[in-house]
């Protein structure tokens, strides 16, 4: 794919596009020089979606901001579907509570957490068949389960001013005779 982008950018004879391959948890780039990261349908096959958050805060640049699109859950998936290798390939299987893919967003220094896009996913009874009984297939579908993708946008805090001030001000009463 990477030799498809590069023959795409000879084609078209841009001269302002790098393309790097490496791994989702170490970005091959340094700390604090991404304007934007776009992540489409991705985090949900990484497990350790903790150190995807940490790399994506450690490479934008303060101020800068994502979004991204993925699959997450509210309730419970059948064991069958969760261990399902069709499943995960399908950006399923992968997926995990929607408030604790939030709240990674969150423990992680972002700010201004937007849910911008909220839409439900809905297997089709054809590929369940080949998962769960009619029995259980009516149980996940009346169920509380639900699979959903979202879009959210979030930001690295820009450098506070306030701190700076506050750092001031403390070193100013201790010069103070």
């Amino acid at each position: 794919m990477v030799d498809k982008a590069r023959a795409n950018v000879d084609k078209l004879s841009y001269n302002n596009v790098e393309f790097r391959q490496g791994d989702i948890q170490e970005i091959p780039v340094t700390a604090n020089v991404a304007d934007v990261i776009v992540s489409n349908c991705v985090l949900n096959l990484v497990p350790n979606k903790d150190g995807v958050f940490k790399e994506i805060y450690r490479v934008l640049k303060p101020g800068g901001h994502f979004s991204i699109s993925d699959i997450v859950l509210e309730g419970e998936l059948p064991p069958a579907l969760q261990q399902a290798a069709e499943m995960y390939a399908g950006c399923v299987a992968g997926a995990i509570q929607k408030q604790d893919y939030l709240a990674l967003i969150s423990k992680n220094g972002f700010s201004n957490i937007t849910l911008q896009k909220e839409k439900p996913i809905q297997i089709p009874e054809d590929i369940l068949s080949n998962y769960l009984s009619t029995e259980e297939i009516k149980q996940f579908k009346n169920g509380n389960s639900s699979i959903k993708s979202i879009t959210l946008y979030a930001e690295k805090p820009k450098e506070s001013q306030l701190v700076v001030a506050l750092i001031v001000v403390i070193n100013s009463l201790f010069l103070i005779p």
